[in-house]
């Protein structure tokens, strides 16, 4: 507790960028959470894009805005 699952597309990180985000979730979390770095576990979920929709938009986002504490706010890339 407390574990972050991040979703999404269009980037592939590095092992290095992989441990400097972790790192910098983790610290985010221990703060915000009044824990320590060991509780925190931090995992990435690629997805395809033509699949963001279906697999996260809709389940994850639309489907428990209740949960949601910042929406997005897409735009055209």
């Amino acid at each position: 507790m407390p574990h972050l699952d991040i979703s999404y597309y269009g980037r592939e990180f590095t092992d290095e960028q992989k441990e400097r985000l972790g790192r910098a979730l983790a610290d985010v979390v221990v703060e915000h959470f009044s824990t320590y770095d060991g509780a925190v576990s931090v995992s990435l979920h690629p997805v395809d894009q033509e699949d963001w929709t279906e697999q996260v938009f809709e389940p994850r986002i639309t489907g428990q805005k209740d949960r949601l504490i910042k929406a997005p706010d897409y735009r055209s890339e």
